[in-house]
């Protein structure tokens, strides 16, 4: 037999004595890990939370949960810690004497090849992208039989993200020159008459399989048909083993690559890496190595053997080419433990039963026949046993979800169809799974032509295939910033440290190597455009139409992105309030904001048009984002119609607080309050009418129709066109840039907030605070656009001013900009005169009854404000401080009892 070099003695390959420092400091300070003997125990696991982690201290390749039935997550350290295992161009450059040192170092740190063994298969080479964000070394492997011009593939030992049209590609490897019908084999080995040679997809792979004594050639890619090497091996009696990546690509061209040699006259078969339970990334046949899968040692020599039959196992499944055929290797691999299971096979369902009764009949006749036969009981079983279609589509549960709130709960689903021509995914949830009627509604109620015909103990034994070792993924019931788990969760894509992470083919993200997640919020819809179609002009079109107010308003956006963390720090986040007449571009604005985040066609919604319920639902379905509120104070003649929206309602929501609790569905007595993790716009016509403990809380922005001009309709009527996919990637763009946008935050909000209230007109806190804020915000969104310093400047000078008036307005009665309904009455009240409106006899106090007032002024033709707005906000009057709220007056004017208002003469 042969064994790797290089191997340690319990199994793995050997590890660089600094590279194995590194990662065993990091295990012990991310995991609680404690050294006993040559292992790390007693590590905190990230999936189950138990103390079960385990990892030989003398070859750290694969972090392991002990335990293997309930939990069985696994990592790989290079997955986990790749910064210890990068950088090999700066910690071993290549030199004059050594040309291959960072390549060699490459191979044995990160592959764990025994570099004695491999010498000259490879030289060192260099890759660099005119878009790429990074130049690396490479170690190439040169491809025979390319011609004069010559070809080879090389691995790129840092990988290389190429802007190409979409966010960017990750590129792993480059090719050369033309390498179809090729392939790459190992330097020196031979091929003789009758001799395995397995065919794999990369170098490496192929270096691994060979250095554990296996015949192996490359074929670059897996829809590469290496014909040109086959014709030398025709009439040889060659037999192929096609072992291309266990991913879709590759066993679809397997089946493809075995059926054209079997045609050419080759003896075919196939084998796939096994997959470890829980690892996040495909393994491929150098990471089974890397977790001693392939070592051959005296201590461990089974684990080769194991790991082969396995992979031969895999491989002859696949390419079974009936029904029968495969369920007679899966019975044959477990005829111990099972005489009935369900398999699929070309996307349907099947279910093999091999009756007891049937086979003892079998292995009588068949005893009968030719006792000595050593297939004897293959042949019976083959003979006796029943196997027929439960289900025209293939079922695969994916994972397991679960709302914790609710203690609602599914099973993530994906069905296939013989067809191909669509594959459905949704979810059933513990009732569903339970019978086999209500399976069969659910499956046809989601899968159009999808039919179970099974029975219920076979769908238990399918579900219960799946549910022993059925993945967790963690979800959250709103779209944004989860502080939980400090990743934002978008419907197409994760941001977290700065990174991206698309969904994934099974709808979750897989945000590193700890966190499976996703969104169980489908209402938001959001088209996040890619950085080729990004324009970043939009902002001088935003200067030219609105100046600093659409800054302003930008700046509030960009920091409701971060609003989680900044009220983790500060407490709070203000509420932004953008006001305008009639075509003075408040909606253009809005909606071209709300293109910014990647929603296209809206403004907001009017809590007047919405129960407290449904506004409830949407103030929780968001994180990280606003709510814009719309259209929400009425005109005074549509007031008595409609029940006006209570901004008190909106206090909590300043610190992030719950707005409303309910009760939670289920036989306790449990209730929500999701705290409020967005940030509040608030887009009409009026100003806010509310108490000081809200208008303290806005920082407000008028828009007019004084300062149009023909520049600023044009720049307005640009934005208004750009498509959502032109200016989405600014979400991106942000939200990648947390860390740089919340430390210009720290380090510049309480400066302003300090130096507003230094300014002798600004005596409230909160709107120092308030405002000092969005100046921060402001400073770092020219930092993340490039703003022109004068820009930023007026625009800080504009929140300065904005600082003042909104000191200023909370002077006033009752700070409203356009129809101040405490001054409108007392104007009235004025206008018609004490001897008419002042039931008191005597004093200095006021006593009015509203109803007489009202009476008064429609016959002196004077508007007053409705009375359900008057006793709404006389209560706050300052200018004359209410005393007393129907109290009963002997009337000077109508000499008789009336219930009046009372209010004291003077502030």
């Amino acid at each position: 037999s042969v064994s790797f070099r290089g191997c340690s003695r319990n199994g793995g390959p050997e590890m660089r004595d600094d590279v194995r420092a590194e990662i065993l400091d990091r295990l012990k300070s991310d995991y609680h890990m404690k050294e006993v003997g040559h292992w790390l125990r007693q590590g905190t696991c990230p999936q189950c939370r138990q103390r079960e982690l385990f990892i030989d201290a003398n070859t750290p390749w694969m972090l392991k949960c002990g335990r293997e039935n309930r939990c069985g997550w696994t990592a790989s350290t290079k997955d986990l810690y790749p910064e210890a295992f990068g950088h090999f161009a700066e910690r071993f450059p290549a030199t004059t004497a050594d040309p291959t040192a960072t390549a060699d170092a490459y191979m044995s740190t990160c592959r764990g090849l025994d570099l004695s063994r491999i010498r000259g298969w490879y030289r060192q080479g260099h890759f660099s992208h005119p878009r790429g964000d990074r130049t690396t070394p490479t170690v190439v492997f040169d491809i025979p039989g390319a011609g004069e011009a010559g070809a080879f593939m090389e691995r790129l030992i840092e990988t290389v993200r190429v802007r190409d049209g979409d966010e960017s590609k990750e590129r792993k490897a480059n090719f050369s020159g033309e390498h179809k019908g090729l392939c790459w084999q190992p330097p020196g080995m031979t091929i003789a008459d009758g001799d395995e040679v397995w065919l794999v997809e990369g170098c490496i792979d192929a270096i691994t399989l060979n250095l554990a004594g296996i015949k192996v050639v490359a074929t670059l890619s897996a829809g590469n048909y290496p014909d040109h090497f086959l014709l030398q091996l025709a009439g040889r009696n060659i037999t192929l083993v096609w072992a291309l990546d266990n991913d879709r690509a590759g066993t679809s061209f397997i089946r493809k690559h075995a059926k054209t040699a079997r045609d050419a006259g080759f003896v075919c078969k196939a084998a796939l890496a096994p997959q470890p339970k829980e690892r996040r990334k495909k393994a491929d046949w150098n990471d089974l190595h890397l977790d001693g899968a392939f070592t051959n040692t005296k201590e461990q020599p089974e684990r080769r053997q194991e790991a082969l039959d396995e992979a031969r196992h895999l491989g002859a499944l696949l390419l079974a080419e009936k029904p029968t055929e495969k369920a007679m290797l899966i019975w044959e691999r477990k005829r111990s433990r099972s005489s009935a299971f369900a398999f699929d096979f070309r996307f349907r369902t099947y279910w093999f039963e091999l009756p007891q009764a049937s086979m003892a009949l079998a292995m009588k006749a068949l005893q009968e026949i030719d006792p000595s036969n050593p297939n004897l009981e293959a042949e019976a079983a083959r003979q006796a046993c029943q196997v027929y279609a439960i289900a025209n589509c293939q079922i695969t549960f994916l994972y397991f979800q679960q709302d914790k709130m609710t203690d609602e709960s599914w099973y993530y689903t994906r069905v296939d169809f013989p067809h191909g021509r669509h594959k459905i995914k949704n979810t059933f949830n513990g009732a569903q799974v339970a019978t086999a009627s209500e399976f069969k509604k659910r499956l046809l109620s989601i899968a159009p032509g999808a039919l179970f015909s099974g029975s219920t103990n076979q769908l238990n034994w399918l579900v219960g295939r799946y549910l022993d070792e059925v993945k967790i993924v963690e979800t959250v019931d709103f779209i944004g910033y989860s502080k939980e788990h400090q990743a934002y969760i978008f419907p197409t894509l994760a941001v977290a440290d700065g990174q991206v992470f698309p969904l994934n083919e099974e709808d979750f993200f897989e945000v590193g190597t700890r966190l499976s997640i996703k969104s169980l919020n489908s209402s938001l819809h959001l088209h996040i455009g890619t950085a080729r179609e990004y324009r970043p002009n939009w902002a001088e079109f935003l200067w030219q139409g609105w100046g600093a107010k659409g800054v302003i308003a930008t700046a509030f956006f960009l920091g409701s992105l971060f609003a989680e963390q900044i009220r983790a720090d500060t407490k709070s986040y203000p509420f932004l309030e953008v006001v305008g007449e009639a075509g003075s571009g408040k909606t253009t604005l809005i909606e071209f904001l709300w293109k910014l985040f990647g929603r296209s066609d809206y403004e907001g919604f009017d809590p007047n048009k919405s129960t407290l319920a449904a506004r409830a639902r949407s103030f929780s379905q968001v994180a990280n984002l606003p709510i814009s509120l719309i259209e929400s104070d009425r005109e005074r003649d549509d007031a008595t119609k409609a029940k006006q929206f209570d901004w008190d309602e909106l206090k909590t929501a300043y610190n992030g607080r719950a707005s409303r609790s309910t009760g939670v569905k289920n036989n306790g007595n449990d209730t929500k309050e999701p705290p409020f993790r967005g940030a509040l716009l608030i887009s009409q016509n009026n100003a806010v009418n509310a108490s000081d403990a809200i208008m303290q809380r806005i920082v407000h922005i008028d828009l007019t129709t004084a300062s149009h001009t023909a520049a600023s309709k044009a720049a307005a009527d640009a934005l208004a066109s750009m498509p959502v996919e032109a200016v989405s990637h600014f979400l991106v763009l942000a939200t990648t840039a947390e860390r740089k946008v919340l430390e210009t935050f720290k380090t510049t909000a309480l400066r302003f907030e300090v130096e507003l209230m230094a300014m002798p007109e600004i005596r409230i806190h909160r709107i120092a605070k308030n405002h000092g804020q969005i100046m921060a915000l402001v400073v770092a969104l020219a930092n993340l656009i490039n703003l022109p310093r004068g820009e930023v400047e007026a625009t800080l000078d504009a929140l300065r001013r904005a600082a003042i008036e909104r000191q200023q307005a909370l002077a006033a009665d009752h700070p409203v900009v356009d129809h101040p309904v405490v001054e409108d009455f007392w104007e009235v009240v004025d206008y018609l005169g004490e001897a008419q409106t002042n039931h008191q006899r005597g004093g200095t106090a006021i006593a009015l009854n509203l109803n007489h007032i009202q009476r008064l002024a429609t016959e002196q033709k004077q508007q007053l404000p409705p009375l359900q707005d008057l006793k709404k906000h006389l209560r706050s009057s300052r200018s004359r401080k209410l005393i007393a709220v129907n109290k009963v007056v002997n009337s000077v004017i109508e000499d008789r009892s009336v219930k009046c208002w009372v209010f004291g003469k003077g502030a």
